[in-house]
Order: structure tokens, then C-alpha cells, then sequence
């Protein structure tokens, strides 16, 4: 040791930590969290290595806990994923339990909403509501397990770690005023915590109201070891008052139920909100009182919005229906979830959700709050439309299609013998370029229209075009008469593609021109637009849509060149550049009077 003091440290460590092995099997206790957690050890190092065997060895059992008195929104969405990708990384169980405590605002109606957002995530639980077996600790809903609830509070004023309080409203109502008179924080003062058991058996007699307390020890010390926040340690008695378990009602608060039911189906790991953190200490407390052994706790920082306060309403959409909604798809959502507040230490920004669940781990959650970006999940979600199998994609556009009413109908369209390409074809355009799903029926009825004068009117980039004239000119004329000659590919031919080609060329060497001076003019003439797919994608969809798509969503390629034959080229020019001024002159005078008005201000 003394030649090698590292290869010293490392026996003492191994040393350390197979005495406390044995100090735990010979106390019969088992190699467990729990039993590691209530040991010291004098060495950082050997407790984390400790903590993570253990953790490794034991099945893991996680919960997501919602209140059904809403929509699921999107950070509850991630505390879900986050347990979820916990209990698939380690083969445990993932367990969806009801805190519906809350009578006046829990429903049935958000419990399903919550648990079909769930679903379209792909969040599959294990045990819970809603399935053909609910699992092996149910009931699954907090309002079905009162008399479980009941019998622990019965324990624990057995135990002397809770009592009857009869204090009225109106009472306790005039001690927080005092309390607040006083400067004092508003803590119950313990009026019932060692009343006269004669007393409380003939105020029980007689029918009188009341609440179960929690007897809080007096200088107590709680700490945990918070997988996301580290240590967290509290003064229980400076912190709390005595507080109530049980209502008046019988129906037990939000901390007992959840400690009780943590303990009941045997969760090992608790990860949550920060903003449950408080919550902790009671339910430390409660836990130790019954001789329950408390979870691994991981409390994460909250999802802001883009002025960093808490993410609400006000910010847009917020619950996962919305999202689904506007065109979201669940393997997207799922990775920017993720990506909020949690990474692998790789610059990697894409995941499917097979990659997730192997690269996630606890430690990985970072401290710091995460600001939710939409344009950043519009990537992500664009990213994954661009990844998905093209029958997949063939879905979203048939169901986005008809949704958008571009069909003739379903029923008749799809009975189209061309309606296998055309799926073909558009479901390729789609994914070119969608960054939602609801996307797809705008980027296909772009093509299959002709919106040459909605470009005069507001692309600028159009102008670069007109001022070639001549070269504008020379394509239009000879467009056309190819057209009227039969000589314009028009989509049917059966090799297409290799046709298109053939005649693009044939043209730009007719005519003298190549690369962009001819692709821009043959795009703007022949679709009516600056940008888009491949012209001859478009032209072949054209064809394609015959009989599929609504003849009035559809300009055919006779009307554009009827149009064509009319264009005056030198009259759109000087419309563009009236139009381009005109905005200039605008834009001019906003700024005038934004620096007029900068000027009064200073």
C-alpha cells in the first residue's frame, strides 16, 4: 500500500464495501436501497457504488400519479416518459395509479382523456386502470382505497404517531390569525396532540367532528438523497406544523394516500416535478411512521416557457391532445420530451424510442429548468416524418387528405386503378418537406394547383425571373408548342421519370440555356410557383390525380398553358417592381416612425 497508495484506495474501497455486505446479510436484512440508505458509510465513492448495485439488483417499480381534473399536459407527459423509460431500461414495471382524492374536480372523463394520451404516446403500463388485469395492488384509483387508507391512519394512533383533532374551522381560522399577528408562521399549535384520551373517546361518542393529524417529532432531522437535486435535507418541526391525514369527511389528503399507496405497491423509484419536493418531507415522515421503506426520490426541474416562467395556456398549447392535434407525431414527442432536461453527454439530438430507452439513465437529469422551444420540435417531429417507412407515411396522407376533404370520397378514390401511384408519388412529396403531418394536404394541393398570380403578389424572388425576360419568353413559346404538338411529357408515359429528364434537356440545349437559368423560369412557368418539389414529381402527380383528387383543388396542365398563352411577361415585370417599391416605401415609413418614437421616449 504504501508503494501504491491508488491501488490502496481501491482495496480499501472494495474492502469497506464487502464488510458492508456482510454487515447487512448478517442483520438479515438483504441486499437492498433501503437497508444501504439507513447505513453510514465513510466514503462518497463506496455509498454511490453501493446505492447503484443495489439499485441494479432490485426490481424496479415506477409510478406516473395523475390527477384526472384536466387534459395531460406536456410536463406531465415527461415525468410519464421518464418512468417509463426507467422501468423498460431495467425490465421493471411501469404502473399508472389515479390520485382522484380531489371529488370535486377528479372525472372519468379526464381519467380516459389522460390515459388515451398516454396511449398515443406508446406509454404502455403494466399495472393500472383499463386493463384486463389491473395488477396485484389494486385498486388503482385512490378513491377505491379508503379502507386501506383508514387502517394505516388506525395504525399509526395506535402507534402514537397520529391523533384526533377536533379544532373547528372557525378555531383554526382564529390561530393562523394570531400566528399572523405574531409574525409567526401559521402552524398548527397542537391543541389535540396529547388530550386526554377520556376526553377524545367522549368527543367520538358523541358524534363530534373531526381530522387525523400527523404527530411530527420534534428535532427531527429528514434528508434524502435526491437522484436529480443531491442532498436535501429539513428541520421537521421548524417546517411543519402537525398536519392533517384524514378530513373531517373521512377522505384522506393528497401526502398520506401517496405515501401509503408508494409504499403499498412496493414503488422503489419516485420521479416527479420539483415543485412535489415539498411534498417529500410528510412523506418521509409517514413512511418512516409505518415502517415502510421510502423510494429512491428524483425530482426534475419544470419545462418553462419561452419567457421562462412556468409553462401554461398562455404559451400555447400545452397538453398532449393539442399537440397530437396539430400534427404531432408520438415517436417525435417522445424525443423532445426527453431532450427536456435529460441527455446522454452526445451532442445527439434524435432518438427513436428504442434508443431512448437504452441510452436513459437517472443520472443523466440534469438540474436546470428547460425552456420549451416549438420550433425545435418541429424539427424533431420533421426529422421523424423524414426517418418513417414510406407505408407509413402513405397513412398520414391518406388520413390527412381526407380530412382536408380533397378526396372525391375515400370509398371511390381508393378504388382508382392509379391509386396506389398516386399514394405513391404524393406520400414522397409529403415527406419531403412536412414538419407536421397537417402539413401534407397543404404540400400536395400546392402542386396540384397553379398559383402563378399568387406569386406576382407576394414572392419577391419571382423578380430575378421577369427581369430575364427573353429567356422567360423563349421557355413559355416553347412550352407551349411542344404541348400543342404532343410533345410534352404530361405524366402518362410509362418511364416517366427517365422521359422528364430527356425532355428537360432537349429543351435547355433548344433554347441555349442550363442550371438555374433555365430550372427557375421552367419552374415558375409550368407550376406557378418559385420553389417546391421536383417539377417532374409535380407534373407526374398531376396525372396521377385524375379521378382522385376534387377537380376544383386541380389546375391540369391544358388550363396552365391556356393561361400561359395569355402571360404578358414585360406587364407582370413592371407589376413585381410597382409592388416590390410599394413595399419598400412602407416598410421605410414603419421604420421613420419606430425612430420617431424611440426619439420621444429618450
Amino acid at each position: 500500500l504504501q508503494k501504491n497508495k491508488m491501488t490502496g484506495y481501491k482495496i480499501t474501497i472494495v474492502a469497506g464495501f464487502l464488510m458492508t455486505m456482510l454487515t447487512i446479510i448478517q442483520r438479515g436484512s438483504g441486499f437492498s436501497v433501503s437497508s444501504l440508505n439507513r447505513m453510514k458509510f465513510s466514503n462518497h465513492f463506496m455509498r454511490n457504488t453501493a446505492l447503484k448495485m443495489a439499485e441494479s439488483m432490485a426490481p424496479v417499480r415506477v409510478r406516473f400519479a395523475p390527477s384526472p381534473t384536466g387534459s395531460l399536459h406536456v410536463g406531465g407527459a415527461r415525468t410519464a416518459l421518464f418512468n417509463w423509460l426507467l422501468a423498460r431500461k431495467t425490465n421493471g414495471k411501469f404502473i399508472i395509479r389515479v390520485e382522484d382524492t380531489d371529488e370535486a374536480r377528479s372525472t372519468r372523463e379526464s381519467e380516459k382523456s389522460i390515459l388515451n394520451d398516454l396511449r398515443w404516446m406508446n406509454l404502455n403500463w403494466d399495472e393500472g386502470p383499463e386493463l384486463e388485469y389491473e395488477g396485484p395492488y389494486g385498486p388503482y384509483r385512490q378513491s377505491e382505497r379508503k379502507d386501506i387508507y383508514k387502517a394505516a391512519a388506525d395504525k399509526l394512533i395506535e402507534k402514537g404517531f397520529a391523533y384526533k383533532c377536533f379544532c373547528s374551522e372557525e378555531e383554526l381560522e382564529e390561530k393562523r390569525l394570531q400566528s399572523e399577528e405574531k409574525g409567526e408562521n401559521a402552524k398548527y399549535d397542537g391543541t389535540w396532540r396529547d388530550a386526554d384520551p377520556i376526553e377524545v373517546a367522549k368527543r367520538v361518542a358523541n358524534g363530534d367532528p373531526y381530522t387525523v393529524r400527523f404527530k411530527v417529532p420534534e428535532n427531527k432531522i429528514v434528508s434524502i438523497d435526491d437522484r436529480v437535486r443531491g442532498r436535501v435535507t429539513w428541520d421537521a418541526s421548524a417546517s411543519l406544523g402537525d398536519f392533517i391525514i384524514l378530513r373531517s369527511s373521512g377522505m384522506p389528503v393528497y401526502n398520506f394516500c401517496v405515501s401509503v399507496d408508494d409504499a403499498n405497491m412496493k414503488i422503489t423509484h419516485v420521479v416527479r416535478a420539483e415543485e412535489h419536493l415539498s411534498n417529500t418531507l410528510r412523506q418521509m415522515l409517514i413512511l418512516e411512521a409505518l415502517d415502510y421503506t421510502p423510494p429512491i426520490y428524483a425530482h426534475c426541474s419544470l419545462i418553462l416557457g419561452s419567457d421562462r416562467s412556468k409553462l401554461s395556456k398562455r404559451h400555447g398549447a400545452t397538453s398532449v391532445q393539442q399537440f397530437s392535434e396539430q400534427g404531432f407525431i408520438p415517436d417525435a414527442m417522445m424525443n423532445y420530451l426527453a431532450n427536456l432536461g435529460w441527455n446522454d453527454g452526445t451532442p445527439k439530438e434524435i432518438y427513436s424510442p428504442a434508443e431512448l430507452i437504452a441510452a436513459f439513465d437517472l443520472n443523466r437529469i440534469v438540474k436546470s429548468s428547460a425552456v420549451f422551444d416549438l420550433d425545435k420540435l418541429k424539427w424533431i417531429n420533421s426529422q421523424h416524418l423524414r426517418a418513417l417507412p414510406l407505408a407509413k407515411v402513405q397513412s398520414i396522407v391518406v388520413e390527412t387528405l381526407q380530412s382536408a376533404s380533397l378526396f372525391n370520397s375515400i370509398e371511390e378514390s381508393s378504388k382508382h386503378p392509379n391509386f396506389p401511384e398516386f399514394l405513391i408519388a404524393s406520400s414522397k412529396i409529403a415527406q419531403r418537406d412536412m414538419e407536421l403531418t397537417i402539413d401534407a394536404p397543404i404540400l400536395i394541393s400546392n402542386c396540384l394547383k397553379y398559383s402563378l398570380e399568387e406569386t406576382l403578389l407576394s414572392d419577391s424572388h419571382v423578380l430575378e425571373v421577369l427581369q430575364e425576360s427573353d429567356a422567360l419568353k423563349s421557355i413559355i413559346t416553347t412550352l407551349i408548342t411542344d404541348f400543342e404538338a404532343g410533345k410534352f411529357p404530361t405524366g402518362k408515359e410509362e418511364k416517366f421519370n427517365e422521359v422528364w429528364k430527356g425532355y428537360v434537356k432537349s429543351l435547355g440545349g433548344a433554347i441555349g440555356l442550363k442550371g438555374k437559368s433555365l430550372f427557375h423560369p421552367l419552374r415558375l412557368a409550368l407550376t406557378g410557383r418559385m420553389s417546391g418539389p421536383d417539377v417532374g414529381d409535380q407534373i407526374r402527380l398531376l396525372w396521377l390525380s385524375k379521378g382522385i383528387v376534387k377537380d376544383t383543388i386541380v389546375m391540369s396542365l391544358q388550363e396552365r398553358f391556356e393561361r400561359l398563352k395569355s402571360f404578358d411577361v414585360l406587364e407582370a415585370l413592371k407589376m413585381v417592381e410597382k409592388r416590390i417599391k410599394e413595399e419598400e416605401e412602407e416598410e421605410m415609413k414603419k421604420k421613420e416612425n419606430n425612430d420617431s418614437e424611440t426619439a420621444v421616449v429618450v
